[in-house]
């Protein structure tokens, strides 16, 4: 009930929009000419305004509601032209026909005397008169079902856009999530007084990314909470075979940033650089804030004896997930350069945030 009313409503509104533009057209025409000085007979304009209106109105929506949808629109262009240019013809004589039987004989007798009801050449003239008029709300009409149709393909180009970065983030969530039961699984076998630790931080951790991060963007506070939550449980499983620093600089309390962008970073370093066969396991991590540019860098051990190993570390799911979704949400505000450095990996990310991302 509530959606026939609204509808009502449109319609309407709409209606008396229509009313409002033909009244404008009769005194745009009929004073017009007087405000010139071309002639200073008002009613005189006026009566030939009021008696050509009901042709011009025909014709126009006949244009702007038949024709152009039904042929134009659809390419149908011989079509269009077949119908239009003798409908347009009919329209003009029957103009003239009408002028010359009701208002030239009362103010121009003598063109009525000299040429008879229908003077061809005015036919024409008549033509271009009804059609002018059609024509503006030809225009009307199709910038309105441009921007229309620019409005839709922006909204599914959006919703395409936010239903594939819902799918990334979900990709990131069982790929940690089993890395992180693996290593709880490996410290269960070894009995270790640290697994209820690992399931604590592994509720918290599973908090966050089920529930918290279904956001478009969320404060950088939280996303480094996630990775000392995650490196925290990677010191429990490595213990002192293993060596990270986590340095932040700048301030991060009002910084934005997309959820869950920077974890799968960490954790393919973790699972590149401290692997069994890597003698000294070690992550470097920097992060840094300044003038709404965030520069992110991971740089971690790696077995030197393995080489032209780029391919596989920039291969894995979690920079490739982490590859498209700078691209959706920070397109053109990001760099983000890979290095093999013989011993070590580095990775190095800068987003300016400064600069409206895609997605907003």
């Amino acid at each position: 009930m509530r959606a026939f009313i609204r509808n009502n409503d449109r319609l309407v509104i709409r209606v008396l929009w229509h009313i409002l533009f033909w009244i404008c057209y009769i005194l745009l025409n009929a004073i017009s000419p007087s405000i010139l000085g071309v002639d200073n007979i008002f009613l005189k304009d006026l009566n030939f305004v009021i008696v050509q209106l009901p042709l011009k109105i025909v014709a126009t929506y006949a244009l702007v509601y038949f024709f152009i949808p039904k042929f134009l629109l659809n390419r149908r262009y011989y079509i269009f032209f077949a119908i239009l240019i003798p409908m347009a013809f009919i329209l003009g004589t029957f103009q003239r026909y009408i002028l010359g039987v009701t208002l030239y004989p009362i103010y121009y007798p003598e063109h009525v005397a000299e040429h008879g009801v229908i003077y061809w050449p005015k036919v024409f003239y008549a033509i271009v008169d009804i059609y002018s008029i059609a024509a503006v709300a030809a225009v009307i009409k199709l910038l309105k079902q441009w921007f229309n149709t620019e409005q839709l393909n922006n909204s599914l180009k959006q919703e395409k856009l936010a239903a594939e970065l819902k799918f990334l983030k979900a990709q990131i969530h069982p790929h940690f999530l089993f890395n992180t039961l693996n290593n709880l699984y490996a410290l269960t076998l070894k009995k270790s007084s640290k697994a209820p630790e690992v399931v604590l931080k592994l509720s918290d951790l599973l908090d966050y990314m089920l529930y918290e991060c279904n956001v478009h963007s969320v404060s950088l506070e939280k996303e480094i909470k996630l990775l000392e939550n995650y490196i925290a449980l990677e010191k429990i499983r490595y213990g002192d075979d293993l060596k990270v620093d986590f340095n932040i600089e700048g301030n991060i309390s009002n910084f934005q940033i997309s959820p869950m962008l920077l974890l799968p970073m960490v954790d393919n370093a973790f699972k590149h650089g401290v692997s069994r066969e890597i003698y000294k396991k070690w992550v470097n991590i920097n992060l840094q804030i300044k003038d709404n540019i965030l520069e992110f860098s991971i740089t971690n051990s790696k077995d030197s004896k393995k080489v032209n190993d780029k391919n596989s570390y920039a291969e894995g799911i979690g920079l490739k997930n982490v590859m498209r979704r700078l691209e959706l949400v920070y397109k053109n505000k990001h760099q983000l350069k890979i290095d093999d450095k013989g011993e070590s990996f580095e990775v190095a990310l800068l987003i300016d945030t400064g600069i409206k991302s895609s997605m907003n």
